[in-house]
């Protein structure tokens, strides 16, 4: 399995590599929500210090949170999540911490900004590396229908650092999940996604979700109108950011130690709603 991982990953960067000569990216076009959005909730990061703690809790601890994962969340450490210049940086650093490696932040805003349909835009770039997996993700807030996955998940998106530059959403539920490998998604290849700021989108709706890079829509999850086991996506979901370190998804090819540390650079949080 992880000689099928290094080939697959090594393929994918070739294959990159050459797509990237022949066309070069683009600079990201405009991102404007439609005329019958209005913001509802916003982080601009225009401070210095902690994350607001009006807006943002943090998930703190270390037991591996069902991936085995290598990192320690921390709560409220400067050194993991800090505002400045206008920036979120959520740092992944190689440190001894509370029987882990490494440390990190895992940023929530779980009874601060919980929403049921909108459109939730977050700009950002991204950390590199074999052993890096970053996120901007939603779960539910009252996990109405029960535990994880029958109450749902949305992965707006997800990277992983041994397959570089590839982007990928992800819709959860009790139908289709990952561990039953029937799991919905969509990958796009974003050959700047570290060194460059994107926008990363979603558009939740009761009849679909959509997710995009940018302007180019490249998931849509539709509601088959089945009930909760395949669309739960009808109750209030918070936000989550962070990056994890190694675990099931993001460390099959090991964690390289050299990386770190490594952030997640987050310039605005914006969620709108329907007028």
């Amino acid at each position: 399995m992880k000689q099928l991982l290094l080939f697959i990953a090594a393929l994918s960067a070739l294959f990159l590599l050459a797509c990237a000569k022949n066309n070069p990216p683009e600079p990201p076009d405009p991102v404007k929500p439609p005329d019958d959005y209005q913001l509802v909730w916003s982080d601009e990061f225009n401070y210095d210090g902690l994350p607001d703690a009006s807006k943002w809790s943090y998930d703190v601890g270390g037991g591996g949170w069902g991936n085995s994962e290598a990192q320690y969340y921390t709560n409220a450490r400067l050194q993991n999540a800090e505002v400045k210049a206008g920036y979120l940086h959520i740092n992944a650093i190689k440190e001894d911490f509370e029987g882990k490696k490494y440390t990190s932040a895992r940023l929530v805003t779980k009874t601060k900004g919980d929403w049921t349909y909108g459109r939730i835009e977050v700009r950002a770039k991204l950390p590199e590396g074999i052993g890096m997996w970053p996120a901007i993700w939603m779960l539910p807030t009252d996990w109405t229908y029960g535990g994880w996955p029958v109450s749902g998940e949305i992965d707006i998106m997800e990277n992983l650092g041994y397959l570089p530059y590839f982007i990928v959403a992800t819709a959860q539920t009790q139908t289709y999940n990952h561990v039953l490998e029937t799991h919905k998604n969509a990958i796009i290849a974003i050959l700047d996604c570290y060194s460059e700021f994107h926008n990363y989108i979603l558009e939740w709706e009761a009849s679909e979700i959509r997710v995009y890079v940018d302007s180019k829509l490249y998931f849509t999850f539709k509601n088959q109108g089945t009930g909760f086991m395949a669309w739960p996506f009808d109750k209030r979901f918070h936000l989550l950011l962070n990056i994890a370190v190694g675990g099931t998804f993001g460390g099959p090819l090991g964690i390289d130690d050299r990386i770190f540390p490594q952030s997640m650079v987050i310039d605005y949080v914006r969620v709108y709603q329907k007028k």
